[in-house]
Formats: C-alpha cells, sequence, structure tokens
C-alpha cells in the first residue's frame, strides 16, 4: 500500500531555527497484509512540540534524535482500520507518542492506549494537548513543582503562557488554589485571549510592554511561583521580582533551543546569586519521571475539561505536507494554544 510520509530531510544545525524545508514528505509502501499483534491506522491528527527541536540535533542527550531521510515521530491520533490485537477492533480511536508522520501505519498494539472521545465532549484532539501529554506536563509541574498551596495567597507567573502548556499551565495555577495569575507572551492578541477567555488576572506583551515594571504592577506582592517555559532573558526578569522560598517550574527553554544548550541552560551569575540568597527552588522537571501518576492525572484534566472549567484552545493546520511550516511556526510563537495538524478528518 501506498502512503505519504515526512522525514527529517536536513540538520538545521545546533544553532540554526528550524525551517519547514528541513522536512520533505516522499512516497512510501507498507505491508498490506499485518501480523499477528498489530494494527493498521490511519492518522487523523499528529501534535508538533517546542521538545522537537532536539531531536533535530546529532546526538541529542535529552531525547533520540531523528535521523535525515528517515520518517519524524511524535504525538499522533488516529482511528484503527485492521487490527490483530485483541484489544482494538476497526473504529476504534487510538494514541501512541511515537506515532510515525505518515498517513497510514502498521504499529505494534502494545504502543497503542485505545482514547475514548466523550471524556473530553467528543473533541478527540484534546488528547494530543489538554487531556494528553501538554496537560499533563502542566498539571504534574505544578503539583510536583510549585508548592500551591489553597489559601496561601499565592501569585503565580507563566512565560510563553498562550501556548499549549502555558495557558493550560495558567488556568491549573487558579484551580489548584493560586489567588492570582499573571502571563507573559508576544501579541495583544494572545494578552486579551489570557485574561477574557482563560481567567488569567493580567498579561504582558513581552514585545511591546516594559516586563519589569508590569511585573511590579500587576504583582506587588512578588512572585510565589513561576512557569517557565521560555529562559532567557525573561525568565531573568521574573527571578528578580520572586519572593523568598519561590518556586521555579523548569517546564522549558524555548528561546535557548537553537543554542548548544544543556538542559536547562544555568542562569547567569546574578540570576544563580538570586536564587541561592532568596532560597528558591529551580529544578530540571521531566514528566516522564512521573508516568505513575498520568492516569489519575488524565481523569483530573478531563473533569476539568467536561466542567467547562479548563478552557481549551488549538491551532489546526491542514494537510500532512504543511507539518514543516506548523512546526516552523510553533517555535516563533505563531500559535495559540496546541499546535496540531490535521492528517485527515
Amino acid at each position: 500500500m501506498i502512503i505519504q510520509r515526512v522525514v527529517l530531510n536536513s540538520h538545521p544545525g545546533i544553532y540554526g531555527e528550524p525551517v519547514a524545508e528541513n522536512f520533505r514528505m516522499e512516497e512510501a509502501t507498507i505491508p498490506d497484509k499485518i501480523a499477528d499483534g498489530q494494527v493498521k491506522v490511519r492518522t487523523l491528527y499528529l501534535s508538533v512540540d517546542p521538545y522537537m527541536r532536539y531531536r533535530m540535533n546529532e546526538g541529542s542527550t535529552y531525547i533520540s534524535s531523528w535521523k535525515v531521510n528517515e520518517v519524524a515521530d511524535g504525538g499522533g491520533i488516529g482511528v484503527v482500520e485492521e487490527s490483530k490485537d485483541a484489544q482494538f477492533a476497526p473504529g476504534d480511536f487510538v494514541t501512541c507518542f511515537n506515532w510515525p508522520w505518515q498517513t497510514k501505519a502498521i504499529l505494534d498494539g502494545r504502543q497503542l492506549e485505545k482514547l475514548d472521545p466523550q471524556l473530553v465532549g467528543g473533541h478527540l484532539s484534546y488528547f494530543l494537548g489538554a487531556a494528553g501529554l501538554t496537560g499533563l506536563t502542566s498539571l504534574l509541574g505544578i503539583r510536583e513543582k510549585g508548592h500551591v498551596s489553597p489559601g496561601a495567597n499565592q501569585t503565580m507567573v507563566v512565560s510563553g503562557a498562550a501556548g499549549a502548556c502555558g495557558s493550560v499551565a495558567g488556568q491549573i495555577g487558579l484551580l489548584e488554589g493560586c489567588s492570582k495569575v499573571v502571563g507573559i507572551c508576544g501579541t495583544d492578541e494572545k494578552c486579551s485571549i489570557l485574561v477574557s477567555e482563560m481567567g488569567f488576572d493580567g498579561a504582558i506583551n513581552y514585545k511591546k510592554e516594559n516586563v519589569t515594571q508590569r511585573l511590579r504592577e500587576l504583582c506587588p506582592a512578588g512572585v510565589d511561583v513561576y512557569f517557565d517555559n521560555v529562559g532567557g532573558d525573561i525568565s531573568d526578569v521574573v527571578t528578580r521580582q520572586m519572593n523568598p522560598n519561590s518556586h521555579i517550574i523548569l517546564c522549558g527553554q524555548i528561546s535557548q533551543y537553537n543554542q548548544d544548550m544543556s538542559s536547562p541552560p544555568p542562569p547567569p551569575t546574578e540570576i544563580e546569586e538570586i536564587i541561592k540568597v532568596q532560597n528558591i527552588t529551580r529544578e530540571r522537571y521531566l514528566v516522564m519521571n512521573y508516568k505513575d501518576k498520568y492516569p489519575a492525572s488524565t481523569v483530573q484534566l478531563c473533569q476539568w475539561i467536561k466542567e467547562g472549567k479548563l478552557k481549551v484552545r488549538e491551532t489546526v493546520v491542514r494537510g500532512l505536507e504543511n507539518i514543516g511550516a506548523a512546526f516552523q511556526s510553533m517555535m516563533t510563537g505563531g500559535n495559540i494554544g496546541k499546535q496540531l495538524v490535521l492528517v485527515s478528518e
């Protein structure tokens, strides 16, 4: 059977900005017959995420690298067309974390998880975002590293606040008991959506506003929890306004991903000193270390979504051939909420 797939065409180089041309679409074939334990799927949705920037580097130490001329992969959702695994039947919706970027695939049934769209009000794509790894990253980051206590009058700041993780994390901060949440993002439209749609108490456009000054105005009592998606200068500004015994949730460092960096990169000496003197916790956070908490956390996320307490935004690009452009756009802030590619209806 002939299929379409997307492979890594070239490395951007450690310091290069990724572009759509780093990927290419090509025809390939998959067997007509499947073996015992296998499942043939048609791809519906694929996810593109900032962590994939590491996978474009040769010899990444953080996560396995993609190889040139080989199919890329990541979070995906599809529908079963044929199954030789007793757990799955044609018509079932399934997902996995290493879904190949192709129109159809033959996968090992053991790597697949069945999805029930009713858990998220019929929005199947949410399982790649707010009800999937994105939501788990936000929820477990706050619970494991944020030390949020209801009634403690804590202020949370979120950078990259209109992205997939940030937009969910800010809302979860409020649901978990923060008294105030402020977001930092890159357009007036994003600021408006954070406040009017997602319940943030305030938002700062870092491209137009003085972040130091606006943080003082919006967080007069200082910052107790910082959900860090970006690193770099923005994070240094926030850290300077953090209270003693506060907490940095080190989720992502997207401003640093096009550099030869350790993960996470060490802060500048001045910031390191503030962290030490103020006794601020700043530990590397990887959601994969908390797999035992996925099931209960997923139930919680789905419940919040169904109850309307967790608002979800998506930026959906149609067509597998546009996945490289979608990735490039996401890396430069072109998305609001989760960036997805719709491969087939």
